[in-house]
């Protein structure tokens, strides 16, 4: 399509989930594009859900909309093919788009992914992030490619990670970077113009999904490190675990909250014994550079 495309003309399918698909969903909405179809997910029930609906989003906006099961995903290309949008975005949705699914769009197939490109590609962005003590990341609306988060950068919001942020407020300001990074673009793509800049690929790197065990925490870690874990997979992700031996057994304790390393720790704590020690009936963690953190939240798992 040409730059003289109208507003009017404009149509897009949409895959979207979660906070982010929420909000991209409903300012392509505000910009007046024709949303053909959505395609979102069902919620899983072994998950906690915090985060907004896509399908209520459809619902109370008369869109028409579907949950297909990854398996089935195949069959919704001779749908696409007769749709043939003018874009096709992927909004935080879960599963990667075939090939074919792309080549639908007339214009460009775009997804928001939550990092600045080309840092953090691939699975659970915000949480890795948070996890290696990056004070800024931001939202990416890109070009889609076969290759994961591998295309043209056509959009960019940075925001700022904070010390004491856990993933789910950093997830928070993801979301709005996402919608910035939307609308900033939108006059382009109401144009029927893409605009796009190089992602360097060798200037970030790759990360896969995270799972529950990924948060067992190693107290021979320097302090930072274990913090970072701490907040990086707070609740609601699964959170970060230790064990610890009470009365001759073995109980799991999720730690959601911890202070930064301490200055000046009590002077009860026996440094060289890493792990939870309670002093005072409070919890503290010793950690492998000798530094302490107060754990002020915890739960039996």
């Amino acid at each position: 399509m040409n730059s003289t495309a109208n507003l009017k003309s404009i149509s897009a399918v949409v895959f979207a989930y979660h906070d982010v698909g929420v909000y991209c969903l409903q300012t392509l909405i505000d910009a007046g594009i024709k949303i053909s179809l959505v395609i979102t997910h069902a919620d899983d029930p072994d998950e906690t859900i915090w985060f907004a609906s896509v399908a209520k989003l459809c619902e109370e906006q008369g869109l028409p909309y579907k949950i297909i099961p990854k398996e089935n995903l195949g069959q919704l290309l001779p749908e696409l093919q007769n749709l043939n949008p003018d874009y096709l975005f992927s909004f935080y949705y879960r599963f990667m788009l075939p090939e074919d699914f792309l080549k639908t769009a007339r214009i460009a197939a775009l997804n928001m992914h939550g990092s600045l490109l080309p840092k953090y590609r691939g699975r659970a962005p915000v949480n890795w992030a948070v996890l290696h003590g990056e004070t800024e990341t931001g939202a990416t609306l890109h070009v889609m490619e076969k290759k994961p988060d591998a295309g043209d950068i056509v959009s960019q919001s940075s925001v700022s990670i904070e010390l004491n942020d856990n993933a789910q407020a950093v997830f928070n300001k993801v979301s709005k970077a996402a919608k910035k990074a939307m609308e900033q673009v939108l006059p382009d793509l109401l144009k029927g113009q893409v605009p796009r800049q190089k992602n360097d690929l060798a200037l970030g790197g790759y990360f896969g999904g995270r799972k529950p065990e990924d948060g067992k925490i190693d107290w021979s870690q320097k302090a930072i490190q274990i913090y970072n874990l701490i907040r990086a997979v707070a609740p609601p992700y699964p959170g970060a675990y230790c064990e610890k031996n009470a009365q001759g057994q073995e109980q799991r304790l999720i730690l959601a909250k911890a202070s930064l390393p301490l200055e000046n720790p009590p002077s009860q704590l026996a440094l060289q014994q890493l792990g939870l020690q309670v002093v005072d009936n409070q919890t503290f963690g010793i950690c492998g550079d000798g530094r302490v953190l107060q754990i002020l939240d915890w739960y039996p798992n």
